[in-house]
């Protein structure tokens, strides 16, 4: 799904199915009856060839095993071993790691830590479900991001308890106040990663948190998950669309975890 910021601050977060060259608008679909078709068959969002699993949230296993995109250091930016000359792909490793990265708040949960490329501020926290994120630190590279996320999570989570996320059980907070607390007490750290990577490789920065709203009618009271892996067919009222997830009567389903399935939607 795409999900867009709307117009007006205080409107509904605006989500769109893409297929293929096409965006299906969801918004206008919620409260009313909907159904999900796979046909059984799953494409490779990279080389477009028939795959009977997917790997990756959408890639054929040749794919996941030679993309740098696919590779653990996505993951854990940390491990980053291009400068050891055994990325998969070091023009994509150039071009996507070597930018800008920022390390932020977010309130999905509760309150956690996270890491994001420049350009993709606030696709990452819609895609969370996050309904509060505050940018707190810009880093010159994916791996110096990671490092600093590891030193964060002495302090705080970088996991979103999803079901939680659903239930819509989640209370504001003062996003600035966490910010500050959390660089203070980890001053040392951070000014040691400086001292090995250069005084402006990591910038404090001074932004107003963000918040969203989500189309949401009717938040579930026991998050039950629907899977195209166990059932070809899901359908019932959409009740509302939230991070990644359509929130049906029925129950609730990852679009995301489900990229590459051919998928008829009525």
């Amino acid at each position: 799904m795409a999900a867009t910021l709307p117009s007006r601050q205080d409107a509904q977060v605006v989500y769109h199915l893409r297929a293929g060259e096409h965006q299906v608008p969801l918004n206008e679909r919620i409260g009313t009856p909907i159904s999900l078709e796979w046909s059984g068959a799953i494409a490779c969002t990279h080389c477009g060839r028939a795959t009977k699993k997917s790997f990756a949230q959408g890639y054929c296993y040749p794919c996941f095993k030679r993309l740098a995109q696919c590779d653990t250091c996505i993951m854990k930016p940390e491990t980053c071993h291009f400068f050891l000359g055994t990325c998969r792909e070091p023009e994509w490793g150039e071009k996507h790691c070597f930018q800008p990265h920022i390390v932020y708040l977010a309130n999905s949960s509760g309150l956690k830590v996270g890491i994001t490329r420049k350009t993709q501020m606030p696709t990452r926290w819609l895609d969370q479900g996050a309904i509060q994120a505050l940018p707190i630190l810009e880093v010159n590279t994916r791996q110096q991001s990671g490092f600093v996320e590891m030193l964060f999570k002495e302090q705080v989570s970088d996991r979103t308890n999803w079901r939680a996320m659903l239930k819509g059980e989640v209370e504001s907070l003062d996003l600035r106040a966490e910010r500050d607390r959390l660089l203070e007490t980890l001053s040392d750290g951070l000014n040691q990663l400086r001292d090995l990577h250069g005084k402006d490789a990591i910038r404090a920065l001074d932004e107003t948190p963000y918040a969203f709203h989500y189309p949401v009618e009717v938040f579930p009271r026991k998050v039950v998950s629907h899977n195209f892996d166990k059932q070809s067919r899901v359908e019932g009222i959409l009740q509302g669309i939230k991070g990644q997830y359509l929130i049906l009567d029925s129950g609730v389903i990852n679009l995301r975890k489900f990229t590459g399935y051919e998928i008829t939607l009525t």
